[in-house]
């Protein structure tokens, strides 16, 4: 499995010699730095511990200051792992987008997008109540909650309530990259990917089984 960390700049499409149009998220991916290695011996597990995006010292904790002395970089923003044998890389090298390849399947995680405090009908597509007259003074209301064949009016967990919806860390699966920008820093994956824009995602081979398939030919250059 390969991964690399990158921000969500937003929406596009392009066209492919067919005339098919495609629609495409673009991916910022600046380097990664590689800030320390994990291994079977001394961790239980191999990974790979990426930082990405520089932050000013002033706003690093000591321990950051010297995790990150030795890979000789300066603190990081993000720092997540990736669990990897196939990534051969050493403390203090970057990871760049080229690690990937127009027609690889991948797995695109983030936040997704805040939405505040939602009904019933939003946050679990609910069904309304009957909008005619005598169905009661709010047709959007959440209902009967105690109806689980009990007779003391007891709520079981997990029931389907208002509540804070969205900010929650998903995961787009079996994406496809359309292409990839090695020099100019970013990648076009088909479809959406999870969050707003600006927001932090991280790229992994998929975990389905087709990890590649035949790369798409685009028919003109896309705006940048």
């Amino acid at each position: 499995m390969k991964g690399i960390l990158g921000r969500k700049l937003g929406m596009t499409q392009v066209f492919t010699e067919n005339g098919d149009l495609v629609p495409v998220t673009v991916i910022e991916v600046q380097p990664n730095v590689v800030l320390q290695k994990k291994t079977a011996e001394t961790d239980g597990y191999v990974a790979l511990q990426l930082g990405y995006e520089d932050k000013s010292e002033n706003r690093a904790t000591k321990p950051e200051l010297g995790h990150v002395k030795k890979a000789g970089t300066s603190p990081k923003q993000f720092i997540r792992e990736v669990r990897s044998d196939e990534m051969d890389y050493e403390v203090g090298q970057e990871v760049k987008v080229d690690i990937f390849s127009a027609g690889d399947k991948v797995d695109v995680t983030g936040i997704s997008k805040g939405k505040g405090y939602t009904g019933t009908i939003k946050r679990y597509h609910a069904h309304m109540l009957l909008e005619t007259h005598g169905a009661g003074p709010v047709h959007r209301h959440v209902g009967s909650l105690a109806t689980t064949g009990r007779n003391n009016g007891r709520i079981e967990k997990l029931t389907p309530m208002p509540g804070h919806d969205g900010s929650l860390r998903t995961t787009n699966q079996n994406l496809e990259v359309i292409k990839v920008d090695a020099e100019k820093g970013y990648m076009l994956v088909k479809g959406n990917v999870p969050g707003p824009k600006k927001g932090l995602v991280m790229v992994k081979t998929t975990a389905k089984k087709i990890k590649h398939v035949e790369p798409q030919a685009l028919l003109v250059k896309e705006a940048e």
